[in-house]
């Protein structure tokens, strides 16, 4: 295993640490400040390595695995970033839970998916754990209104990615290089093309129905959310590397 998904697990562990009933709210608070200072670390370290020019692209998956409460929300949640960055997702389930989630696609785009999802997810269970239903609400459970407010959020996300995504490639002007759009689509292309090559006979999740009525104030704590781990102009639109036909 990677220094960098090593990283990860070990944000994912705190994460994990934090949600957990029986620990008191300074201790929930504790794990997620640990776990901002790792999230920067891995951004720093990945935009050394960058810089310094070692990285190359390749079209693979990284298995991320999804934790109760909530697993299903937090799948969606991975979802709603890996497709504005050009991903595919696959989700392992068994009944109810959904134990991981496998992501497909270039690996500076995973990169920034795990990362992003990380610093997201980090975010999103920290309020998760304060929010409850207003008067409007009463009659519902608590898990009812979080589900919602947690799809919410990530649909915001989803938004706001497929949007910065969009101006990126908009702003991106290289003259007499290629054209980011085309660039970008062709990747797209590559990822779907080898997607379906492996998992194209799998059959799609069936559609949800939440009764919950956090939706609105999910979407709103998504819309404020703090994407700023990751640079979404430059990682964007890489040409990946291409063998002579």
């Amino acid at each position: 295993m990677s220094d960098q998904h090593q990283l990860l697990a070990r944000v994912r562990k705190l994460l994990a640490k934090a949600e957990d009933p029986a620990v008191t709210e300074a201790e929930a608070e504790a794990y997620n400040t640990k776990a901002a200072e790792l999230i920067a670390r891995y951004g720093i370290d990945r935009a050394v390595l960058a810089a310094a020019g070692r990285h190359t692209d390749t079209i693979t998956s990284v298995k991320i695995p999804m934790h109760n409460p909530y697993s299903k929300d937090k799948a969606q949640l991975l979802s709603c970033v890996a497709d504005p960055l050009r991903c595919r997702v696959v989700l392992l389930c068994r009944g109810q839970t959904v134990q991981a989630v496998t992501v497909f696609g270039f690996r500076s785009d995973l990169d920034r998916v795990e990362l992003l999802y990380t610093s997201l997810l980090l975010q999103a269970t920290t309020q998760l754990a304060r929010v409850r239903p207003g008067w409007a609400g009463q009659g519902q459970t608590v898990a009812a209104y979080r589900r919602t407010w947690l799809a919410g959020f990530s649909s915001a996300v989803r938004l706001r990615l497929k949007a910065a995504e969009s101006r990126a490639v908009a702003e991106h002007d290289e003259p007499g290089g290629a054209s980011a759009e085309l660039i970008v689509l062709d990747r797209k292309k590559l990822v779907n093309d080898a997607y379906d090559a492996q998992y194209g006979r799998l059959r799609k999740a069936s559609p949800r129905h939440l009764s919950g009525t956090g939706y609105t104030d999910g979407h709103f704590a998504g819309r404020r959310a703090n994407l700023g781990t990751t640079h979404l102009k430059g990682g964007g639109i890489a040409l990946p590397a291409r063998t002579a036909s």
